[in-house]
């Protein structure tokens, strides 16, 4: 049994899972009673003063974002040593889903309803000027309710941010990630599509992802032009949304649709067509 850590100001009620370098716990404010999901980030090497920088970023990032389909961050709490942070809780708004890796909704209704609500949730970032930039199936939590939640915004940034080194996921990745370029709506797009084509197909597509860390040029595996569509792959699937979906994952990012309130406008329809054959 997990040895539950003593946290001033709260009472951990329980662990929830692991992050980079964190763990994130349910815990209880003492002072008001107010539930909340509290990430506990340790700098143990001068190696994870990048996690710390990611958990800022989070917060200053989702601390601005008010959606129901944004996780929301509300306060920082920095732990500091000889005036060094070596540690900080990340206190964010308690939400009891589970990951979409662990458990798909059964019925396409369902399923579209979470894409729509997560693609919603992309259409409010992308007006306050970010991206999410790491939208993957364990990223979303699903609640009983259907209800659906982006999480951890460590990787977000501004729209047309260029990174200095890779950050993303493989299988889900998008080309221009690995290339180290703009990253704007339609990386989020393309990572999307890529949740999608895995929880309708239970298949990655293939991405272009560096075959080893190297200080020099990344040299990434080249994407199969051989990439089935979905409804080849699970004849239930509509056509229309095999085509959305491919569409989410051209390789180049003119290609996708500039703008993930059309891919919303494809989804209903998806949606309403699905409704009317049952």
């Amino acid at each position: 049994m997990d040895v539950l850590p003593e946290i001033a100001d709260f009472e951990v009620i329980s662990k929830l899972g692991y992050g980079a370098r964190s763990t994130i716990y349910a815990v209880s404010e003492k002072k008001t009673g107010q539930l909340y999901a509290l990430k506990r980030v340790v700098r143990r090497t001068p190696e994870d003063d990048r996690f710390l920088e990611q958990a800022e970023q989070e917060y200053a990032i989702s601390s601005q974002l008010n959606h129901p389909a944004l996780r929301r961050s509300v306060r920082i709490i920095r732990v500091r040593k000889f005036f060094k942070v070596v540690g900080l809780y990340l206190v964010m708004e308690l939400f009891d889903g589970t990951p979409l890796d662990i458990q798909r909704p059964k019925s396409l209704d369902s399923l579209l309803s979470v894409f729509i609500q997560v693609a919603g949730g992309l259409v409010a970032m992308h007006k306050h000027g970010f991206v999410h930039a790491d939208i993957k199936p364990n990223n979303i939590l699903v609640n009983e309710a259907r209800q659906a939640k982006i999480i951890d915004f460590g990787q977000s940034c501004a729209i047309g941010t260029v990174k200095t080194r890779i950050q993303g996921t493989p299988d889900y990745i998008a080309p221009e990630q690995v290339g180290r370029g703009r990253l704007t709506p339609a990386t989020d797009i393309f990572n999307f599509g890529a949740t999608m084509y895995w929880c309708l197909t239970n298949r990655h597509i293939p991405t272009l992802i560096p075959k080893k860390k190297t200080n020099g040029p990344v040299r990434a595996v080249e994407r199969s032009a051989e990439l089935k569509e979905p409804h080849e792959l699970n004849p239930r699937i509509p056509i229309p949304l095999s085509k959305l979906i491919m569409d989410c994952v051209q390789n180049r990012p003119s290609a996708r649709p500039q703008d993930i309130n059309l891919v919303i406008h494809r989804l209903e329809l998806v949606s309403t067509l699905a409704q009317t054959e049952r």
